[in-house]
């Protein structure tokens, strides 16, 4: 059975950080490339970042851009999302996806989703 399972969310204050990793189980990652994507209560699901499948090229969201960061580790088949700088806009549920496509950034190439992990930035 594939599987994704996201871990590392939580509570954190305004300004501190957070890594969330995404394991895979069932399947290699490193035949898939791989995003992260978010939704807030009461929004609609927004990616957050992607990484091609070796890892060579990533995109963030312009929300996210030069306080998060997205690697890849194929050797453990994880992927993480760093978290620095967090704000309270940043509260959502967080999900890992991946997808054969060279690029999963937009919810319409995922072909497998995980449960979800919930951050939440409060103080």
């Amino acid at each position: 059975q594939l599987q994704l399972v996201e871990s590392g969310g939580g509570l954190v204050q305004p300004g501190g950080s957070l890594r969330l990793s995404c394991a895979a189980s069932g399947f290699t990652l490193d035949s898939y490339a791989i995003a992260w994507f978010r939704q807030a209560p009461g929004k609609e699901r927004e990616g957050v970042s992607c990484i091609s499948r070796g890892g060579g090229t990533t995109n963030y969201a312009d929300s996210v851009k030069g306080r998060f960061t997205i690697s890849r580790d194929n050797a453990k088949n994880t992927v993480y999302l760093q978290m620095n700088s967090l704000k309270p806009e940043d509260t959502a549920v967080y999900y890992c996806a991946a997808g054969f496509a060279l690029m999963v950034c937009h919810d319409s190439t995922v072909d497998y989703w995980g449960q979800g992990t919930q951050v939440t930035v409060s103080s």
